[in-house]
């Protein structure tokens, strides 16, 4: 098996994944983000020859990092589709599931994909290279509405609004086509940290063009049919949204707040998860000056009950 490949992405709270997972030596797990492989590779190290490994990635480039190793499958898909392409693999029930979810230090690094705001590129931000929704279309052809609740949903920007409003305005006398562009057309808006100010925007944008919420719902709402009784779900994540979805999701199994009990009197549904982790596990002093892009991830873990 060839190793991962360090520089693509430093694996977050890799041995705290690791303990989360319970992995059992002939389990079948399945690694939702594979990126540079980091964390399927520790996966692996811990299965005998019985054990099996699925690893989903939408992005073309985490192909280079497939390790040499009968045991580990590569699946280049997004992971919303988890369950149909486990199925035509012939696998129905799987002993673990992990899914990072933050965006690999290669997609910022690299600044032809457009994800940093240090680097001049088309606004791009595609994960997935096959699709034609990009952050220039969004910024170009989205209204003032749709536009302020992606910014002040994924972004948490102060001033979404008269943002988005001046986005619509300028796009009368220019098209949005490049970062720099992009960020020379707004500098008279941001507020506060330009840097932080510009991370924010950039981040809600991504979110939307990937749509990572809603494959985040996907995968959870796929989980419960997809484990086997007592096997583990871990999630790493790096937004407050998409935390919550998650602790709401492993406590009540769904995303909804609904009341304990319904009006006509019926008992809600069991929940398909027991929560292990009753506060986020986060990285470690010594971790954050080893890798300080883990600052804000958030892992917690559930097990089918």
């Amino acid at each position: 098996m060839r190793d991962s490949d360090p520089a693509y992405h430093i694996p977050v709270l890799l041995s705290e994944a690791m303990d989360g997972l319970k992995i059992r030596a002939s389990g079948v797990f399945v690694d939702c983000t594979f990126g540079g492989g980091g964390h399927s590779t520790e996966i692996l190290a811990h299965l005998n020859p019985e054990g099996r490994l699925y690893g989903f990635d939408q992005d073309a480039d985490a192909k280079r990092n497939i390790p040499h190793d009968g045991r580990f499958v590569f699946i280049p898909h997004n992971f919303r589709y988890l369950q149909r392409f486990l199925r035509l693999q012939g696998v129905t029930q799987v002993d673990g599931i992990l899914a990072d979810l933050g965006v690999s230090s290669h997609q910022f690094d690299k600044p032809t994909r457009g994800f940093s705001t240090r680097s001049d590129a088309n606004l791009d931000m595609r994960m997935d290279e096959r699709q034609s929704l990009t952050a220039a279309i969004i910024l170009n052809t989205y209204d003032a509405q749709k536009l302020q609740e992606i910014f002040s949903n994924f972004g948490e920007v102060t001033n979404a609004k008269t943002l988005s409003q001046s986005i619509v305005a300028l796009r009368n006398k220019t098209i949005f086509r490049t970062v720099n562009g992009f960020k020379q057309a707004i500098a008279n808006l941001v507020k506060g940290n330009p840097n932080r100010y510009f991370a924010q925007v950039f981040q809600a944008l991504r979110i939307e063009v990937n749509d990572e919420t809603g494959a985040l719902r996907d995968l959870l709402e796929q989980s419960p049919a997809l484990l086997k009784p007592g096997g583990r779900m871990v999630i790493i994540s790096f937004h407050s949204l998409e935390d919550r979805m998650v602790k709401q999701f492993f406590r009540t199994g769904h995303f909804e707040n609904k009341d304990e009990q319904d009006p006509y009197g019926s008992s809600p549904s069991k929940p398909p998860f027991r929560p292990i982790t009753k506060k986020p596990v986060t990285p470690s002093e010594k971790e954050l000056r080893l890798n300080p892009r883990a600052r804000s991830a958030k892992l917690r873990i559930a097990e089918k009950i």
